[in-house]
């Protein structure tokens, strides 16, 4: 009896420690978010595989680039005002005023800033439009097929991140 006690209780430190060693996994290191200098490289590196797959052409290229340096002096108001106001609403959030002065500040704050939202898609519009201005036509079909393409892997990788719930099991008496 002794020794069959002794063999379970073996077998059970055995099973668990290879269940143990199973779950065992490395933690994930988290990567530093990247530098400054990183991140333009990673632009630059970008914008150069755009103006290779569009085929621009040198003027094409200033041109581009001339169009995005003026488009971001147009933009660059209206997103510092989007961002000034997103920390207000979040001021208001952590305040201590009553619920209801905090939601009649915050309808005022969101009013604008759909209304900011709005003038900024206005100029973004307006950029498209204008590089769309400066490519030939085959261009604007390669542009429209890698919009595409970009829509596509954007949906694709929403769809990954948002994983349905399983359905609910019944519950069990």
């Amino acid at each position: 009896m002794k020794k069959l006690a002794i063999m379970l209780c073996s077998l059970c430190i055995l099973t668990s420690s290879a269940i143990a060693a199973e779950n065992n996994t490395q933690p994930v290191k988290k990567m530093a978010p990247p530098t400054q200098e990183q991140m333009a490289k990673i632009r630059k590196a970008h914008q150069e595989s755009f103006e290779k797959k569009l085929g621009l052409t040198e003027v094409q290229k200033l041109k581009t680039r001339e169009l995005r340096r003026t488009s971001h002096e147009k933009i660059k108001p209206v997103i510092d005002k989007i961002r000034q106001n997103k920390q207000e609403a979040e001021a208001i959030r952590r305040s201590n005023l009553s619920v209801e002065a905090q939601e009649e500040k915050l309808i005022v704050i969101d009013k604008e800033l759909r209304e900011l939202e709005k003038q900024a898609a206005v100029i973004r519009k307006q950029n498209m439009k204008d590089f769309e201005s400066i490519l030939t036509k085959e261009q604007r079909k390669i542009l429209k097929q890698m919009k595409k393409e970009g829509r596509k892997n954007f949906e694709h990788g929403r769809r990954a991140e948002i994983t349905p719930c399983p359905p609910p099991r019944p519950f069990e008496k």
